[in-house]
């Protein structure tokens, strides 16, 4: 049926599954935006029964309820408690960050204002009964709203067409209440016997005299408790019951709950599943809130989500003539917003996971990691909620005032760069036939020298003729390469001095003999292609790409003496640092995956027969490299593939590289096997790195869709990576560091102009500024 025959005289007839405040809030705004319209809510739980207690609205979520349902809206602003602080408690010391604008009331009671509401406009409401299935409401209805929650039965029974993917994580956490309003979100960190607890806890009530038991008259707050799954276990809490594990709780955080206990709602204990599903509709039945998308309960999301569908769900089909137009709509609208939040919340939950990996850290640095970890809050926002607070981390940093994170030196073996930002290597392709780089290279290199960065990155410079990806890219294996690789050093160490220039070396493997990548990424050669070697025959792309030779041991020794070979000419060159790439399906990465070693001899095998030839390459240029100057190794911190190299293997990787005399560990991840799927966002890269750093201590550098100077001081005063290695914004704006000193403020000695250049070190005039402003507004 069509929107246009429904408003001819036929109104939709809608069945909602699910009376939670998503399903609920959708069906109110159905029937407010056309009262003819049908519309029955099923829930099977009776209407005053809910699991949970208080739920967090953000201003931006309110916002959308004030201008589609005034009502609601109002009702609810009665409810709200709101407050500003945030408190973690970190080692018995309390830290306070203001600024941030918090509204949170009693999920009761926010379900009795949308029952009310559905009440007044003529929804009809079937509780303490199960729904039919979806799809028998779907002979008979127009639309059916599934709204049936994380354990969604509609999502269950066409798992074959919304084709979901639940993913379960590494804690256990349990909703309780306590009858006290907390004067702030609070986080508290508690050392138990057997591992790290968190507390998560905020107001949701206010002090209300003579208020009965579900919100006390002392107010109320909702207190998460969370820790790993191992530490769970040994504690004994997968043997308690539901007031056994409250009255556990309430001892462990005494101190935060001034001794009163928490009590629970059918509270068990958990493990967080995230809910992707690769379709929201099916026919006339449609996925909404949980059921379709889950976000950790740490960035405060799951109502927020639900609500803003309904929002959008009731927008789509008012907007579009058929019902189906309306849901893909929908969908297109929703998928952007919550896979954007569902990238938040996955880096909080991974942040809160590894929270032992950062108990170390001096307390105000720990504050500002827990407060920046989903990276929406960043050094920017923060500092404009609280000054005071991020001068206080700055402080503790050592950092001087007015100098920004990202300005601050950083010593690396002989080497000390001037700032945190590093030009990337990148790949341009630009060589003559014989892999010498020319006038290109130094132009290239030579800007972004001027840019003001403290470490400018060579492309990947191939240590032998069949190493190239390209008949274009660039090599050190002859005496003319070493040659023009030593005008650009000159010209950096003398026309931009303080910046450091570093090479990469490395080994195409199974990726090369192909085109240049603007003629076809991963393309092989129209002509002229070059026998290919790789750890085990496998080709990078069946069909399109040759088969590659597996090397044998005397080939792995040539090999390796090709490498240190390239070192020592590297030295020679001029080059400030060297690093070794293992990652990206290259050469040395191709033997650190399973998915691209299937050796079995004793480089391949265990991740220590994996290991074995980078190491061994590893060994022999650092050998040939001159002690004071630092190497660095970049790695894949995981395929993004299922049996590729995990998390946990590259932390394994690093420590092995680490222990070699790496003295930083360039975090890059994938590009390993081409049916790869990445979790790309902004800064997606960024935890794999963090987690490298914090578990090992030993320094990083971070990469992948950084590209922004406030990610930059965000990672940088938050302890995730010492620098940050930065791309397309330099290929966009070769002065990007110099820019964002300007933009800054800043004038120290960590982003000095070029003399050259010192006249535009402020940004030129746009237009005239000085009008006359109208005072008078004549009617």
């Amino acid at each position: 049926m069509t929107m246009s025959a429904a408003r001819a005289g036929r109104p939709l007839k809608v069945a909602v599954l699910g009376g939670g405040p998503g399903g609920l809030y959708a069906a109110a705004l159905l029937k407010r935006l056309d009262p003819a319209r049908e519309i029955t809510v099923w829930e099977r739980n009776a209407p005053d029964d809910t699991f949970g207690f208080g739920v967090v609205l953000s201003d931006e979520t309110l916002g959308g309820i004030e201008h589609a349902d005034p009502v609601v809206y109002r009702a609810l602003q009665a409810e709200f408690v709101r407050w500003d602080d945030i408190d973690i408690v970190h080692h018995g010391r309390t830290l306070t960050s203001g600024g941030h604008g918090f509204a949170a009331l009693g999920r009761r009671r926010l379900l009795a204002v949308l029952q009310e509401r559905c009440r007044s406009l003529g929804v009809r409401t079937v509780f303490r009964t199960e729904a039919p299935p979806a799809a028998e409401l779907a002979r008979d209805h127009d639309l059916v709203i599934a709204a049936d929650g994380v354990h969604s039965t509609t999502r269950a029974a066409h798992a074959d067409v919304f084709r979901p993917q639940l993913t379960a994580h590494r804690c256990r956490y349990i909703w309780l209440s306590a009858d006290f309003a907390l004067d702030a979100f609070r986080f508290e960190i508690a050392e138990t016997g057997h591992g790290i607890a968190q507390l998560h806890g905020y107001p949701y009530a206010r002090p209300r005299p003579g208020a009965g038991p579900v919100e006390p008259a002392g107010g109320a707050s909702t207190v998460i408790v969370e820790m790993r799954e191992e530490v769970w276990r040994a504690a004994g809490l997968d043997a308690y019951e539901e007031r056994a594990s409250a009255e556990w709780c309430a001892a462990l955080f005494a101190g935060a709950l001034g001794g009163r206990p928490l009590r629970s709602n059918n509270s068990s204990w958990t493990a967080f599943r995230t809910v992707v599903n690769e379709r929201w509709s099916h026919g006339r039945i449609v996925l909404l809130g949980d059921a379709a998308h889950t976000a950790h309960f740490s960035i405060g999301s799951g109502t927020k989500l639900a609500v803003e569908d309904a929002l959008a769900l009731a927008a789509c089909l008012q907007e579009h003539a058929t019902v189906p137009d309306a849901l893909t709509a929908y969908e297109a609208e929703r998928r952007p917003v919550v896979a954007s939040t569902q990238r938040a919340a996955r880096a909080s939950l991974a942040w809160f996971e590894d929270l032992a990996t950062y108990t170390g850290q001096p307390p105000h640095q720990f504050a500002f990691n827990l407060l920046t970890r989903s990276r929406r809050v960043t050094h920017g926002n923060l500092r404009l909620r609280d000054r005071e607070f991020v001068d206080a981390v700055t402080k503790e940093a050592g950092i001087p005032t007015g100098t920004p994170p990202m300005f601050t030196p950083f010593r690396l073996r002989g080497l000390t760069l001037r700032n945190r930002v590093v030009v990337s290597p990148m790949d341009m392709y630009s060589a003559d036939g014989e892999g010498t780089p020319g006038d290109f290279h130094l132009v290239h290199l030579g800007a972004r020298a001027l840019g003001g960065a403290g470490l400018v990155m060579t492309e990947m410079v191939c240590v032998s003729p069949e190493g190239r990806i390209t008949p274009a890219c660039t090599g050190l294996y002859t005496r003319a390469h070493e040659t023009a690789w030593r005008r650009i050093t000159d010209f950096v160490h003398t026309s931009a001095p303080g910046t450091a220039i570093g090479v990469q070396l490395g080994h195409s493997g199974r990726k090369g003999s192909t085109r240049r990548m603007w003629d076809g990424i991963d393309q092989p050669l129209p002509d002229g292609n070059w026998p290919l070697v790789a750890p085990s025959a496998l080709p990078y792309r069946p069909g399109v790409n040759q088969i590659p030779h597996a090397l044998t041991a005397a080939e792995l020794t040539a090999v390796r003496d090709r490498f240190a070979r390239s070192a020592a000419a590297a030295a020679r060159a001029g080059f400030d640092l060297l690093e070794l790439h293992c990652a990206h399906g290259y050469l040395l990465s191709g033997f650190l995956s399973p998915l691209t070693n299937q050796r079995t001899d004793a480089y391949g095998g265990s991740l220590a027969g994996r290991l074995r030839f980078p190491l061994e390459v590893f060994d022999a240029v650092r050998e040939q490299w001159p002690d004071d100057r630092p190497m660095t190794v970049r790695i894949s911190a995981t395929d993004w593939a299922d049996g590729g190299t995990t998390a946990e293997d590259a932390v394994a990787i690093a420590g092995a590289f680490a222990e070699h005399g790496a003295d930083a560990i360039d975090v890059s991840t994938g590009q390993v096997v081409p049916d790869e799927r990445p979790d790309f966002g902004r800064s997606y890269q960024t935890p794999f790195a963090d987690r490298i750093r914090n578990s090992l201590g030993i320094p990083v550098i971070a990469v992948g869709a950084i590209s922004s100077w406030d990610d930059v001081n965000s990672l940088v005063l938050a302890g995730r990576a010492d620098l940050c290695a930065l791309a397309r914004p330099h290929l966009y704006d070769p002065h990007w560091t110099l820019h964002a000193a300007a933009d800054q403020g800043y004038t120290g000695p960590g982003a000095p102009w070029p003399p050259p250049y010192q006249a535009g070190s402020r940004t030129p005039p746009t237009g005239r500024t000085d009008a006359p402003k109208p005072r008078l507004t004549l009617h």
